[in-house]
């Protein structure tokens, strides 16, 4: 047997006990786990040094070492987020809908769990906590496989995790790390067909496509984001720059950051400046068109396809100044990731054709692309934004991680 066939193995012995786990014990093990971040911080924070450390030596950007980098508060604010899934309605057992057919046959439709979720993913340790809690508490067990760059945080969380399990009467195998990061591990799990029910990746658009391309389980795709803000014509200069200079430089690094602006002709001249003075506090690389190379001047760096088509994770922004709405649109169905899009207009015509005509998971009239979250939808942790239509879109809370079983009741019907 294979190192990951072991990992499945354990991983579909151990999700019985939470498919059959009470919302109270699930809770239970919530509470410990968040108890257990908190008291082993500085265990955490040792750990997470050595991944920061390595990362230097490696010139990783500044943008993606804040990615990595786990302090006190950053520790805290986990936790937190921990406890707040014991608030929310466990989605086992509750019935989406039942009836009662001619014959008398009573059917209902409940949620149940998925069973086993294979998450894979890259820098941000936050994730593999956010990942197994919220798996715990849909009633699945949980196989997570990060990137080398933050194994060290990775294997620490992990085993803080699995203590607090075993604590509360749950199987510590509920929460497994594939501590092995080569590719040929990473190869082995996309195929690890009757073990994983379903695998989540979550992070770059690499990372994603090559799961799509290479994986036999079934896979949902979660996490590029080539995201855009449209400032139209009728714009309010001040929301305008308010919301492009927070959806590029509140954290660059994550997926509902923007990486294009698009610029009214009518309201460009206006506009670029402005927000050229409040990108320049944040040192943002402009990539612009011929346009906004003339308004803003030489600094600006001539944009090309491939700018338009990258998701820079970075302190960089490609801008295009166009003529219409129509036009924003057409942009965005070429190069949107189908995550998240924002249009900034006094024009409810133009609101209500950019949200009917973009096909993206959250499109946002008059606010910052940043709000795509599963914590700031209500849903809790996210386990990650869905960019597809199967199954889950957008913010994946605790119900993306259930699937539904019909459950018939009769008196001795037979057809």
């Amino acid at each position: 047997m294979t190192y990951m066939e072991t990992l499945g193995q354990r991983a579909k012995a151990a999700a019985p006990h939470a498919a059959k786990a009470g919302t109270v014990l699930k809770n239970q093990a919530l509470t410990a786990i968040s108890e257990a971040l908190l008291k082993n911080t500085d265990r955490i924070i040792a750990e997470n040094a050595k991944d920061l450390e390595n990362a230097v030596q490696n010139n990783m950007t500044a943008a993606m070492q804040d990615r990595l980098r786990l302090d006190e508060g950053r520790i805290s604010a986990i936790a937190n987020a921990v406890c707040k899934l014991i608030a929310l309605e466990d989605p086992i057992g509750t019935e989406d809908r039942g009836w009662v057919r001619p014959n008398g046959l009573r059917i209902r439709q409940v949620r149940v769990p998925l069973g086993v979720i294979g998450i894979i993913f890259e820098s941000r340790p936050n994730v593999t906590v956010d990942a197994a809690v919220l798996c715990l508490k849909a009633g699945n067990a949980v196989i997570l496989r990060g990137g080398k760059e933050a194994i060290y945080s990775n294997t620490c969380l992990v085993s803080v995790m699995r203590e607090a399990l075993e604590s509360v009467g749950l199987p510590a195998d509920l929460v497994q790390l594939v501590e092995k990061t080569d590719r040929e591990t990473a190869a082995e799990m996309m195929k690890l067909n009757g073990y994983l029910d379903v695998l989540i990746p979550r992070g770059g658009a690499g990372l994603i496509q090559a799961v799509v391309k290479q994986a036999t389980v079934p896979v949902i795709e979660t996490g590029a984001g080539n995201c855009h803000v449209f400032v139209d014509a009728s714009a309010k200069l001040e929301m305008a720059v308010a919301i492009a200079n927070n959806a590029k430089t509140q954290r660059p690094s994550v997926c509902n950051a923007i990486e294009t602006l698009l610029v009214h002709k009518d309201i460009a001249p206006a506009f670029l400046p402005h927000i050229q003075t409040a990108f320049s506090a944040h040192n943002v690389e402009i990539h612009g068109c011929e346009v906004t190379q003339k308004i803003l001047g030489e600094s600006v760096i001539p944009a090309s396809d491939e700018d338009y088509a990258t998701e820079y994770l970075d302190y960089k922004i490609a801008v295009r100044v166009v003529d219409s709405v129509e036009e924003a649109v057409a942009h965005i169905l070429k190069y949107s990731t189908r995550h998240s899009e924002c249009i900034v207009t006094q024009s409810m015509e133009n609101a209500e054709y950019f949200q009917n005509s973009v096909d993206s998971a959250a499109v946002y009239v008059n606010a910052s692309t940043r709000f795509t979250d599963g914590e700031e939808f209500g849903f809790g942790a996210e386990i990650g934004i869905s960019t597809q239509k199967l199954h889950a879109r957008g913010p994946m809370g605790l119900q993306a991680l259930t699937t539904i079983q019909y459950r018939i009741v009769g008196n001795g019907q037979i057809r």
